[in-house]
């Protein structure tokens, strides 16, 4: 918690704003009224600072300045009602040079951004330090907008989680593409039931391989995204979930995922991510019983194709676009930055003393994406160990592989409600390949769909 300004008696237009205390170390502590990140802006008075709403303007730092870190500072540095104090980089001058205001300072440790005095701090270095770095704010009692992955570890991320909720802190995680307008606007229309009942979720995140990322894989550092947006939009957490990963680059990390699972409510996802294509494709696909809502991040768009009314009668254009076509629309809507919109969010969430409600990605639900990205790694692991063995020798035949399961259930923190509130499209019936489907029939939720793949 920043401690307050001290007053001035009479401050005038020429007069130097007083900067806050350091940020003192405090033990944990259970919320309390007057305390927390919003009790400093109320002690300083709006004679103080004018800023956006509360009339005091945070004092916000950014701990790594990478790629990543660049465009924090950027939106930082001009962002309302905040004022950019620092950075944090052990590389220092050689980014001296990039997008920091006149004035902000690059530093060499987390305690000399504290002892400058901040309300909140955007951690943006490599996901293994999120956890060093994260507890030292939360022991400080400065909120924290951590990059995605949450953590390295489910452990690492429940650790995280204690920490900022047992001291009443606003932590969030950086799952920027829930501000992507096109997925706002899909989950929008998913909430108000224009789809019906959903029956699976596709997406595609592939492109060339980013030199910069070197401490995790593919599925920390991409699909992440994906298994984040999929819980949000749709309301359902991850029930049950089979992986396959590859490494072609040489690294020890893998570079190519896919995932095919169920959500809770019944719906089948599918997540093909790689570093290894020449083409960038951010693709999103959600299928339900009125039609298809695809949506493009790269470039914003949504469009919705509804289910075929018209019947095709030329028979080779049947062949080739099916038996019945439906309208397709793409629409319109405002398009702002998503990173902007999530800094907003993040900013008023510390204003106000806290993130529910506030739509951010709170570090309760970054924890569990973090839980289902380990989910998909382990059952790659198992699938690769499961199906060992020599080939066979020349002139042998290999005979047929006994069927394997491979799907497993998804374990999350027992205590986490379900992503974004109540399920908007949580179907009351289990989905069961195996099974004709009953409407009528009881779901139990944790029951995972578990499916059989032969080679």
């Amino acid at each position: 918690m920043t401690a307050a300004r001290a007053a001035s008696a009479a401050p005038t237009a020429a007069a130097a704003p007083v900067a806050p205390a350091a940020n003192a170390p405090r033990t944990a502590r259970a919320p309390r009224a007057g305390s927390g990140p919003g009790a400093a802006a109320a002690a300083a008075g709006p004679e103080q600072h004018a800023g956006h709403g509360s009339g005091r303007r945070l004092r916000a730092g950014l701990v790594g300045l990478g790629v990543m870190g660049r465009n924090h500072a950027r939106i930082l540095s001009a962002l309302d009602g905040v004022e950019f104090v620092g950075v944090v980089d052990p590389a220092g001058a050689p980014h001296t040079g990039g997008p920091l205001p006149p004035g902000v300072p690059v530093l060499r440790e987390v305690a000399d951004l504290l002892a400058l005095g901040v309300d909140y701090a955007v951690v943006a270095c490599p996901t293994a330090l999120h956890e060093e770095v994260g507890l030292q704010l939360a022991a400080h009692d400065v909120c924290a907008l951590l990059e995605k992955p949450l953590a390295h570890t489910p452990q690492a991320a429940r650790r995280l989680v204690q920490a900022f909720e047992e001291r009443g802190l606003v932590a969030g995680v950086g799952h920027v593409e829930r501000f992507n307008p096109a997925l706002q606007q899909l989950r929008t229309r998913l909430e108000a039931g224009e789809l019906g009942d959903l029956f699976q979720v596709v997406t595609r995140r592939q492109g060339p391989f980013p030199h910069r990322i070197a401490d995790v894989g593919v599925v920390k550092d991409l699909a992440t995204h994906d298994i984040d947006l999929t819980s949000w939009i749709t309301g359902q957490g991850y029930a049950s979930l089979s992986a396959r990963t590859v490494s072609k680059s040489g690294r020890e990390h893998e570079d190519m995922v896919a995932v095919v699972g169920s959500l809770t409510g019944g719906t089948m996802v599918s997540h093909l991510v790689n570093w290894l294509s020449p083409l960038k494709e951010r693709f999103t696909a959600v299928t339900g019983e009125r039609g298809c809502f695809v949506a493009d991040t790269l470039t914003a768009d949504l469009t919705f194709h509804a289910n075929g009314a018209v019947a095709t009668e030329w028979e080779a254009l049947r062949a080739f676009r099916g038996v019945a076509e439906g309208d397709a629309v793409r629409y319109a809507f405002p398009k702002r930055e998503p990173l902007l919109v999530e800094h907003e969010r993040f900013r008023d969430a510390v204003r106000e003393g806290t993130g529910e409600g506030s739509g951010i990605v709170t570090a309760r639900e970054g924890l569990r994406t973090v839980e289902v990205s380990a989910a998909v790694l382990e059952s790659a692991r198992e699938a690769g160990r499961v199906r060992g063995g020599a080939p066979p020798a020349a002139g042998e035949t290999a005979g047929p592989l006994e069927p394997l399961v491979v799907a497993s259930p998804v374990r999350t923190s027992a205590a986490a409600p379900d992503p974004g509130g109540p399920a908007p499209h949580a179907a009351a019936t289990s989905h069961d390949p195996t099974a004709p489907h009953d409407p009528t029939a009881p779901h139990d939720p944790t029951a995972p769909t578990i499916a059989e793949h032969t080679a």
